[in-house]
């Protein structure tokens, strides 16, 4: 498989992650994303007339929207990932996948525009990026009530791998992650876990702070 990757894009983390996470071997092609607008040029247009990475080739497949690139991984070569089957948990599962879309808009956005001058209303976007924070810490304290530390199961699937990266990299963006107890337990399982890779931002020991914990009875 053919990754067309941008070492700082969250998105693109998010594929490598998982092929991390799941044993399979990426062939890492880098993408000259900022300052060279690569993705925009003849070549990967041709790929992905929207003009946006990662790209995933896999034979004749081509893919060019991150979360069904996790799902594909997973589907092929770790089916656990997708959660039990069942149709309340795949319900979830694709709901947060879903909502990941929203982090990328909106932290991904207020990134965007803190990192690489990207024009936007600053302050909109981290309002939005706020409003899904709060959403996303209310999920985890109410999966956590029912003894779950991740946001579909009691164990991580496709749906924490797609929310996980625009969340942590949030203070690039001049949103703070204190508020969040709940999120920030969640974002140490998931660096935990057994073969995972970091990314400039996001390290293993990212979060050098206390553990955080949460009061009974507090979202």
């Amino acid at each position: 498989m053919k990754l067309y990757d941008y070492i700082l894009s969250p998105s693109c983390y998010k594929v490598r992650l998982m092929a991390a996470l799941t044993g399979v071997k990426l062939d890492i092609r880098p993408v000259d994303f900022h300052p060279g607008a690569e993705h925009r040029g003849q070549e990967l247009l041709a790929l992905n007339p929207a003009g946006s990475i990662p790209i995933l080739e896999d034979g004749d497949l081509i893919l060019t929207e991150s979360s069904a690139m996790l799902v594909y991984l997973a589907a092929k070569v770790a089916p656990s990932w997708l959660g039990s089957g069942g149709a309340e948990e795949t319900a979830r599962v694709q709901q947060w996948l879903s909502f990941s879309s929203r982090l990328t808009a909106s932290l991904g956005g207020a990134r965007l525009h803190e990192m690489l001058l990207r024009p936007g209303d600053f302050g909109a976007l981290q309002s939005q990026g706020i409003a899904s924070l709060r959403e996303l810490e209310a999920g985890l304290v109410e999966q956590g009530l029912h003894g779950m530390g991740f946001l579909a199961s009691d164990r991580p699937t496709v749906a924490d791998i797609a929310c996980f990266p625009y969340v942590v990299l949030a203070p690039d963006g001049g949103v703070s992650l204190d508020p969040y107890p709940a999120i920030r337990l969640w974002s140490r399982a998931l660096r935990s876990l057994e073969n995972f890779i970091e990314m400039p931002g996001i390290h293993r020991l990212h979060e050098l702070k206390p553990e955080p914990h949460i009061e009974p009875g507090k979202v």
